[in-house]
């Protein structure tokens, strides 16, 4: 009794089901030994009863397999192998079970092996090329004695994701069961087992990458580029083109190897243009970036053949140019062997501009895929008067080279982002050692003196008054360094999360310096203070801010300056109109100076430039921190300038202009 065929492929159920597989080109030379790996990872794992599930073109492919796969039928009951009956091959559950389909079946153009296991899953699912298999039929006839069997072309999925596997499992038992409908028990114990079915869409997929960790994979990389390496010799005798490959194969190493020594993408798409135009003997070839919403590109990279005009440095339109638009349609590259005869070119008046202006006569673009994401573009002109003459192997190598861009390019952004996120990560480290260490020291000390205060006030009731007064003064300045301590963390805290709410309004700045200025006079007395001095331009217009902040701004610079500069320094206290519609304020000391690589750092979070537990002045490190902050708040500027050490330093902040502030009055300013 014949049984009924299924015309439908497997690989197709599943490109439709996930179509966010991206299907590759193998080799029969390469899918060997990838099936030989994964029939030996299940005889090298631990772990008992894996599914797997075979499926054999014809078989005599799968005589020659039959004794490996008695040895995995040792290892499980839950193994599965399909063929198309030439001999003796029929259904049966000897050893393992069978499911013999008919030649007219789509699993005799298809090639599948999948594993699924506990702790891992792989598979392998690839269809023949019915293109291959008629130029290897051509080339045989032209010369017998070329073995072409190993040079035949496959297109599939090879991966360890396990949802893909599962999908895959799920198809292919499904397909044993209309042969079979007798193992309805069977196979639905392995459903059950490793959960196969329970993924039906893409979105519901999600990809695990669950391996084997006990096994020691050495072996199975070995037989693979064993296998990989004689299916290259094959495919040079086939060719007839040993030198030829030889030079392609260097050209693929030398990318390879600048990948693997820059992650610099400009170093990678420099050195894959050069070569791969130089090798295929191009006029000129360059590779750009491109999206496929881009409507024009810069050209960065470029090989070029003397006498021929550059393009490098010049935008390349994208928005009208067919071949750009087909690529990125079909997702695939196209050549043009003729550019005065092809339609996309004859039709488009740009592109009959661009192929008269850089005089192309053949024409090769390659799109750069990674995970269905286009990354860029590959073209080949050449512009000789006859037609080139594209060879098979050119367009596997261009394909092969965009793909190796296509990895490096995602790569090098990989390290670019982990890079920033080392340095955010190493700001964070420092945040961290510096709070403890300044949250310590200048809690830790306040806290000790006046424990010291408050105990010799408790245990010496006959203290003399006047020394009782001290203790008490001892304290309470104590008190009040800590209670600014976690005022300036509140403080930063609010304004680095958006906690603040602006109230800005227009204001005079003198009204803002004189209100700094008597805030700052209260903390220290009139010995311990610099000679200060203000330079506010006349007609200085009404700024727009929040006037109790900006007063905070003004009090913490001057305060800052006050620490760092002797009593016999000087302040200056400066406010003039800039070029930007800004009104500029400048606070100046003769004090201790800013190193000039240290400008910029200053305005970090607990910068403390003698350490955090060295200085001699106090403080929290966060008084510039906040400031910076509250500069920000109303879309200004704030920077440090110094000559170097002991050469004084200024601090220069912008704030906004009020519109029409001739014509307004100034709002009184509340002092905090």
């Amino acid at each position: 009794m014949k049984l009924m065929s299924i015309p439908t492929s497997v690989l197709s159920e599943l490109l439709q089901t996930l179509p966010h597989l991206r299907p590759q080109i193998y080799f029969k030379a390469s899918l060997t030994a990838l099936s030989h790996a994964m029939e030996d990872q299940v005889l090298a794992a631990t772990l008992k009863q894996p599914l797997v599930i075979a499926s054999f073109q014809r078989e005599r492919f799968y005589r020659q397999e039959a004794h490996r796969y008695q040895r995995l039928a040792q290892r499980s009951n839950q193994v599965y192998v399909l063929s198309a009956p030439e001999t003796d091959f029929t259904n049966s559950s000897e050893y393992y079970e069978k499911i013999a389909f008919e030649l007219d079946d789509g699993l005799s153009q298809e090639w599948h092996l999948v594993v699924v296991a506990q702790n891992y899953a792989t598979c392998l699912v690839c269809r023949e090329s019915i293109g291959s298999l008629a130029k290897n039929q051509q080339l045989r006839e032209m010369n017998p004695s070329l073995d072409m069997d190993a040079a035949r072309r496959f297109e599939g999925i090879w991966t360890a994701e396990r949802g893909v596997s599962l999908k895959a499992a799920e198809l292919l038992l499904d397909r044993i069961l209309v042969y079979r409908p007798e193992l309805v028990d069977k196979i639905q114990q392995a459903r059950l087992r490793f959960g196969i079915g329970e993924c039906k869409s893409e979105t519901e997929v999600e990809p695990i990458n669950e391996y084997a960790c006990d096994i020691d994979t050495d072996p199975f990389v070995r037989r693979l580029l064993t296998y990989l390496q004689a299916s290259q010799y094959k495919l040079h005798k086939a060719y007839r083109s040993i030198t030829a490959q030889a030079r392609k194969e260097r050209l693929v190493n030398t990318i390879s190897s600048a990948i693997r020594r820059s992650l610099d993408p400009h170093e990678i798409l420099q050195v894959a243009t050069q070569e791969l135009g130089q090798n295929l003997e191009a006029s000129r070839c360059f590779i750009y970036r491109a999206q496929e919403t881009d409507t024009k590109a810069v050209i960065k990279h470029e090989f070029l053949s003397p006498g021929r005009s550059s393009l490098l440095g010049k935008t390349w339109s994208l928005e009208n140019n067919l071949l750009f638009k087909e690529v990125v349609l079909q997702s695939q590259g196209i050549y043009v062997t003729n550019t005065q005869t092809d339609t996309r070119i004859t039709s488009s008046q740009e592109l009959r501009g661009l192929v008269k202006k850089y005089d192309i006569r053949s024409w090769l673009m390659e799109p750069v895929f990674y995970q269905g994401r286009l990354l860029g573009i590959v073209e080949l002109h050449y512009c000789n008067e006859s037609l080139h003459n594209w060879q098979a192997g050119d367009f596997d190598l261009v394909e092969a080279i965009a793909t190796h861009v296509g990895v490096a390019l995602i790569q090098a952004e990989a390290y670019a982002n982990l890079e920033d996120l080392n340095k955010q990560l190493e700001a964070l480290d420092r945040t961290r050692s510096n709070l403890i260490a300044i949250t310590g020291h200048e809690l830790r000390t306040p806290l000790s003196t006046i424990q010291v205060c408050l105990e010799s006030l408790a245990s010496e009731p006959d203290m003399p008054s006047e020394l009782q007064q001290v203790m008490l003064s001892t304290a309470l300045s104590d008190s009040e360094r800590m209670r600014k301590l976690i005022q300036d963390f509140l403080t930063l805290s609010n304004l680095e999360s958006g906690r603040v709410e602006w109230h800005p309004e227009s204001l005079t700045l003198q009204e803002c310096v004189d209100l700094s200025l008597s805030r700052i006079r209260t903390r220290f007395t009139s010995q311990t203070l610099p000679k200060i001095t203000t330079q506010i331009a006349k007609n200085l217009p009404l700024v727009k801010a929040d006037g109790d902040w900006l007063v905070e701004v003004l009090a913490k610079l001057i305060d800052n300056a006050c620490k760092f500069t002797p009593t016999n320094g000087q302040i200056t206290i400066k406010g003039e109109r800039n070029r930007n519609k800004m009104v500029e304020v400048t606070v100046a000391d003769t004090g201790r100076g800013i190193e000039p690589h240290l400008l910029e750092i200053v305005f970090d979070r607990f910068y403390q430039e003698e350490g955090a537990l060295r200085r001699t002045t106090g403080g929290t490190g966060l008084g510039l921190a906040i400031c910076r902050q509250i500069v920000n708040g109303w879309d200004g500027e704030i920077w440090a300038k110094s000559n170097g050490k002991n050469q004084g330093s200024q601090f220069h902040f912008t704030i906004p202009i009020a519109e029409s502030s001739q014509e307004q009055k100034p709002s009184k300013v509340k002092s905090k």
